[in-house]
């Protein structure tokens, strides 16, 4: 029977590192998440730390071998400082897979700013002013609510909790 792949073809990213079965099982039981930062730039994060996974986040470059896209470098001190492959590495090629190494492939840096367009620097600027008044603004004490005007006996319900600070 004739087969079509040839002994030591390296089909998958994950064929082209190099972990122990150690590494392999750290990447199972974990949780992550993954995050296209630039062009051939991933950053792979350890959510399996909860609130503090942002400080067990790495940058992990990809390069195109053989036709296949494969983490390469991870800023990580293991995969820096030891041969094996890290677990950043191995999870961005098994668990992130091509749809995500392929996306850091065909990232693009989002167009420039141009004098064009206006620049927003927050949400305020996007808010258009309607003329209303603050939450936090004070009344005079001569001055009467719009809303409790409308309520004729009763004060409204920023005026009511006004009243029971000052008491």
């Amino acid at each position: 029977m004739a087969t079509t792949s040839r002994i030591g073809e390296k089909r998958t990213a994950v064929d082209h590192l190099s972990f122990d079965a150690r590494t392999a099982k750290r990447v199972a039981w974990e949780s992550w998440e993954f995050t296209v930062v630039g062009p051939y730039q991933v950053r792979v994060t350890n959510a399996s730390y909860g609130f503090k996974k942002d400080k067990h986040a790495y940058v992990v470059g990809v390069e195109d071998r053989e036709g296949i896209v494969v983490p390469a470098e991870c800023e990580c001190p293991a995969d820096v400082h030891r041969d094996p492959d890290c677990k950043h590495k191995v999870a961005l090629a098994s668990v992130g897979g091509p749809t995500v190494l392929n996306a850091a492939v065909i990232f693009e840096n989002p167009a420039p700013a141009t004098d064009d367009r206006p620049a927003v620097k927050t949400g305020t600027d996007l808010l258009a002013v309607d003329g209303g008044v603050l939450a936090d603004a004070k009344l005079d004490d001569n001055e009467e609510c719009k809303e409790c005007a409308e309520l004729s006996d009763l004060p409204c319900f920023d005026c009511y909790c006004d009243q029971r600070e000052a008491r």
